[in-house]
């Protein structure tokens, strides 16, 4: 896999594209070669939830909540819907019953679907649905919030990864 952040264009759009690319490249990246056995550990023991294969389910299901529930309107479907209180990260949870390969195909697969939205939407657009305080972001908003979440969770990909086999870098 080749991972650049260095964009083909200097435009805001490809600027920010070629970012969420990457993160998203360096999450894929931090899984390569990691046994199915390690990618359903949890190395951490006070994060039982934090695994590879719940991690990137995390990130697709995310990326799913901010492009197609609150930016395109469209109603929530996927393990979001089962949150609740007692279980707020059910992505996560049910991650390990998945094998890491269809996780990181159903990832890609999506960030196709959503590098075509970006391309097809001005920046400026504003989301169909509110944030928490009642205001409407923009799509540019929601591509900067998704390049830090992912970003964040790159840290902690890291952090697992070094744990489970001693692989660092990436």
């Amino acid at each position: 896999m080749t991972r650049t952040d260095t964009p083909p264009a200097w435009d805001e759009r490809t600027q920010l594209a070629t970012f969420l690319d990457y993160a998203r490249d360096t999450a894929r990246a931090k899984c390569e070669g990691v046994s199915p056995e390690d990618a359903r550990r949890a190395p951490l023991p006070g994060s039982p939830l934090m695994t590879l294969c719940g991690l990137i389910s995390h990130l697709r299901w995310v990326e799913h909540h901010w492009f197609e529930v609150v930016f395109l309107g469209e109603e929530p479907s996927g393990p979001f819907v089962e949150a609740t209180e007692d279980d707020p990260d059910p992505e996560m949870r049910t991650a390990v019953d998945v094998p890491l390969p269809r996780l990181l195909a159903e990832y890609e697969e999506q960030s196709a679907r959503y590098r075509r939205l970006l391309a097809e939407h001005d920046l400026d657009t504003a989301a169909k649905r509110p944030v928490r305080d009642g205001r409407h972001v923009d799509l540019r908003w929601v591509v900067l919030h998704l390049i830090e979440e992912t970003s964040r969770h790159n840290g902690h990909l890291d952090i697992v990864r070094e744990l489970l086999d001693g692989r660092t870098g990436v």
